[in-house]
């Protein structure tokens, strides 16, 4: 392990890379629990994606592992998870069109991975659009999360109202938020996982939470539940498009964040990038097979350096207690489909990505109008490819009628033309 790892030259050992492992696991851990959650209401069936989370978490983070040698983790991404629903609920498509759109994406991904078309597309992307995707992306979950749990509900004057706090559920949520803030402000490692699993005892204890044992073999995974002829017959190109390019501004901006912390950077350069986005792009391909949404790479990896982490045997850890965690499927089930306690990691996470926001210059509206619309709409229309779509469009616009039409990126053109075509025909999506 310290010549395939190069601990030694990375300046740690065994027992630190294990402890990063561990500290990486605990803190990411419940995406096993909110993943299942969120796609089987979509139909995906609970023990379909409660495996193939773990497949997709297992195969990227071990590929990130052995031919990177970093230390950060893979697994399906929040925000994605929720836009795959929606599109299933709103726009009527099967679950298996839309894993055909995940696994379109993923081809694509590492057909990226392999060309430097991904850093053009980046570069080309301003960073006031980046910044209102993610910031839209944590609205739009944040909301799924109040209206899960009665927090907030349907009203037919305001659209929207405050829920009833006497409801068991309501108020078991807004309890294990509490709970969960609080460990969050006295940075208690694990803490998403810690609050749930409290939130869960307390589920448990006031009839909430039905015990269905603790574990059990695992359930078989199923392979190819897709179509991916439904993604041309139903014309879903933004959608596998939407899939795509969050997933790539959630790896690279992850990879860079981690790699930063860690000192991997080299003169702005982060050695074997390509391995490690290819590590993402196989996982949101084989998750896709095998029925969940696209991967990415994780911010909580930060956790796992923060404890000394340095190589790519604190992730092959994290996988290890991915795999063993498909042996603990009864209690998990049970937590999943307990609104009260998922719904809180949902709006925690959706504050999570609302930091890019410091990051737009306000005062330049050519800038701060398209990401305003982006994180307006994403929430309001439940749909991420919409956002993207009016981003892409405004912007471009708004730059050429103000004389900085060269200062926009060619792709940028092309793209705000596709989506406009896009949605004059297919406005829905």
């Amino acid at each position: 392990m310290n010549t395939f790892f190069k601990l030694k030259e990375n300046n740690t050992n065994l027992r630190t890379e294990i402890v990063a492992g561990v500290t990486t696991f605990l803190t990411m851990v419940y995406i096993i629990v909110v993943n299942p959650a969120i796609l089987s209401a979509a139909g995906i069936p609970f023990d379909q994606v409660f495996m193939a989370t773990i497949i997709a978490a297992v195969v990227g983070t071990v590929i990130m592992a052995l031919c990177a040698n970093y230390p950060i983790a893979i697994a399906p991404g929040m925000g994605l998870n929720a836009y795959f629903a929606s599109v299933v609920a709103a726009q009527g498509f099967s679950y298996q069109v839309v894993l055909g759109a995940v696994f379109m994406a993923g081809i694509l991904f590492v057909l990226l991975s392999l060309t430097n078309f991904r850093e053009v597309l980046i570069g080309a992307i301003p960073p006031a659009l980046k910044y209102g995707i993610t910031s839209g992306i944590g609205l739009f979950i944040a909301f799924i999360g109040l209206k899960s749990s009665g927090i907030v509900v349907e009203d037919q004057i305001n659209m929207v109202g405050l829920g009833d706090f006497h409801n068991p559920v309501t108020l078991l949520t807004l309890v294990g938020l509490l709970i969960t803030l609080i460990l969050i402000v006295r940075k208690v490692n694990g803490a998403l996982f810690i609050g749930m699993l409290i939130t869960g005892v307390i589920g448990f204890f006031t009839g909430q939470l039905e015990s269905q044992g603790i574990a059990a073999m695992p359930p078989m995974p199923v392979i190819f539940d897709m179509d991916v002829t439904g993604v041309f017959a139903n014309g879903l190109y933004t959608v596998v498009f939407a899939f795509l390019l969050v997933t790539i501004f959630d790896t690279t901006g992850t990879l860079i964040g981690v790699a930063e912390r860690a000192g991997f950077l080299k003169n702005g350069q982060m050695p074997r990038a390509k391995s490690a986005l290819l590590a993402d792009a196989t996982a949101t391909s084989v998750g896709a097979m095998f029925g969940t949404s696209p991967s990415t790479a994780y911010v909580e990896s930060t956790s796992g350096v923060a404890a000394g982490g340095r190589t790519g045997l604190t992730a092959l850890v994290v996988a290890a207690l991915f795999a063993v965690s498909m042996f603990f499927k009864p209690v998990i089930e049970a937590i999943a489909n307990s609104p009260a306690i998922t719904a809180p990691v949902l709006i925690i996470v959706g504050c999570l990505m609302m930091d890019g926001l410091a990051r737009i210059d306000w005062k330049k509206f050519d800038d701060a109008f398209p990401a305003f619309a982006i994180i307006l709409a994403m929430p309001l229309t439940s749909s991420i490819a919409t956002g993207i779509a009016i981003g892409f469009i405004t912007y471009p616009l708004l730059k050429l009628v103000i004389g900085k039409g060269r200062d926009v990126h060619w792709i940028l053109y092309v793209f705000g033309i596709i989506f406009a075509l896009q949605m004059a025909f297919f406005p829905a999506i």
